[in-house]
């Protein structure tokens, strides 16, 4: 028996999730957090789609929150096999899932405090920070390049991914009785040219199956070499400066932080753009900046980095209080705070008292899953929602693509080719509906169509004929699929709240407002879409 699960980062970017099940063990590859839209948030606080006890052992990819953050949980319910993963990732994963289980704490913290003022029960959070610990404490490292078993029957060696400090591809070799090992190599996230500080991406070719993400599928960004991004960064920074206000950069803290301000020293010290300072108001990328520092040799922009993080120029906030005390900041400087996608950590803060002030700049430097508020800021939301405050949106809103940790369309396509020939399928996860669809399209002709195959979440399949099969009795999705990747209810609810506000505020006088109100509250009650009434006041 080989069957492959796919409880994660299915037609969706996050929630990294993989089982390899034979007779004898079930290897997970990854074990991410979702992110994004909050019908897909929620499935980080049910019971995983699997028994943690019986799962043989963890295999990881990278240290990113959405491959990694529920590890900790995994643990806490009874998970008790060895986490293998590169050098790297383990000690990126040893500061970043502590702190994921300090934010967990913290904001169930908060979350109980509002619900003991609404007469609600209090909640726990799905991990702490002990918990985060507990965890490090089953990590074994593995060398690239280098076999190791992490079951009976299953060996697997990392080659570079070129995504981020330590990140790797898998590949798989599967013993069959009677036949030659069945070949399988997952990507991870694969890196594009031309990124700062990795190298490119690297692995073999021949496969029974690839496993391939997907983000960029279909999107050509035309990247820049080094001096053209710089080009580029600079003339944000320049036209920034003319508004006078703040740069805030929602940016992940570990590797896109880094990358950010190296090249931001780079420009200014080239005088390219006007300086200015640099606050980086996360502890997590203070913390990482020491991780990449340990590594520097390995990097290609080590040395640069190095250099960058010790100009007085740029400066790092610790405190809570050192975090408010930005706001009192004037005229030009860049502010950069986690999360990349503006979900949550201090960013939020900075947006809720920065972005309806128009001399303030956001600079958005990755991927914005949808649903998430970066998301909505780059589709041109006028009015949001900010830890329950409604907030005008005048701040510009910019974006660099050069900036992000994924392959883009044509880079994936080069990857694919490079690992042909691919004997059976090609699984295309990590990525959304659309993306999936063109990258489909892009490598149509290099396996044959009906190979290719866009696995549903809590998809599973069967690897041990000729050809992979759904197995349909077995899959038993916990959301439905439909809902996946989409601007969900809670969005919709949001967007409704901001609108009657708008219709309220336009409304000329008490009469008017009150004409709303009752039109709305007789939709309510009649159960209807809000068409109730119409034409009757």
């Amino acid at each position: 028996m080989l069957k492959l699960h796919f409880h994660g980062a299915a037609r969706t970017v996050t929630g990294s999730n993989y089982m390899i099940e034979t007779d004898t063990a079930r290897v997970l590859i990854d074990c991410g957090m979702f992110q994004g839209a909050k019908t897909e948030t929620e499935l980080n606080y049910r019971a995983f789609p699997y028994e943690p006890r019986k799962i043989t052992a963890l295999v990881l990819t990278h240290a990113h929150i959405d491959h990694t953050g529920l590890v900790p949980k995994l643990v806490k319910h009874g998970f008790a096999g060895l986490i293998h993963a590169s050098e790297g990732t383990r000690d990126l994963c040893g500061i970043m899932l502590p702190d994921s289980g300090f934010i967990q704490e913290t904001e169930v913290k908060k979350l109980n405090e509002r619900n003991a003022k609404r007469g609600l029960p209090e909640v726990e959070p799905m991990y702490t920070m002990d918990d985060a610990m507990a965890a490090l404490n089953q990590f074994e490292t593995q060398a690239m390049e280098t076999w190791f078993s992490p079951a009976a029957g299953i060996r697997m060696r990392y080659w570079n991914a070129g995504h981020l400090l330590g990140s790797a591809s898998i590949e798989v070799e599967v013993e069959q009785q009677g036949k030659p090992a069945t070949r399988l190599l997952f990507s991870g996230d694969i890196g594009p040219n031309h990124k700062l500080l990795e190298r490119d991406p690297e692995a073999p070719q021949g496969f029974d199956y690839v496993i391939c993400e997907s983000t960029y599928g279909g999107r050509d960004r035309f990247e820049r070499a080094p001096d053209k991004r710089l080009s580029l960064l600079a003339g944000e920074l320049t036209e920034a400066a003319k508004r006078g206000g703040v740069m805030l950069i929602p940016s992940f803290a570990v590797e896109r932080t880094q990358e950010v301000v190296t090249d931001l020293i780079s420009v200014m010290e080239r005088g390219l753009a006007p300086k200015c300072n640099i606050f980086i108001d996360s502890p997590l990328a203070n913390k990482a900046t020491a991780v990449f520092r340990k590594h520097a040799k390995s990097l290609e922009g080590g040395a640069a980095l190095a250099r960058a993080f010790n100009s007085p120029l740029v400066k790092s906030t610790e405190s809570v209080e050192d975090s408010k005390a930005l706001n009192r900041f004037n005229g030009f400087h860049i502010v950069i705070a986690a999360s990349g996608m503006a979900e949550a950590g201090r960013i939020r803060h900075h947006l809720r008292n920065r972005l309806w002030q128009r001399s303030t700049t956001v600079l958005l430097v990755g991927f914005q899953a949808k649903g998430s508020l970066g998301s909505l800021l780059e589709e041109g939301a006028k009015r949001v929602t900010i830890m329950g405050d409604e907030i005008k949106v005048a701040a510009t809103i910019r974006r660099i693509d050069d900036y992000s940790g994924h392959a883009d369309g044509p880079e994936l396509v080069q990857w694919v080719k490079e690992r042909l020939p691919v004997k059976r399928s090609i699984f295309l996860t990590h990525g959304e509906e659309e993306a999936q669809k063109a990258l489909a399209e892009d490598i149509r002709g290099l396996v044959p169509d009906d190979c290719i195959v866009r696995p549903r979440l809590d998809d599973v399949y069967d690897l041990t004929g000729p050809a992979c099969a759904l197995l349909a009795e077995e899959t038993k999705p916990r959301i439905d699929p439909a809902q996946v990747a989409k601007l969900d209810w809670n969005n919709d609810l949001q967007s409704l709240i901001l609108d009657i506000n708008e219709e309220l505020k336009g409304a000329a006088d008490a009469r008017s407002k009150a004409v709303i109100l009752r039109r709305l509250r007789r939709a309510l009650a009649d159960g209807t879409t809000g068409q109730a009434g119409a034409g009757q006041e």
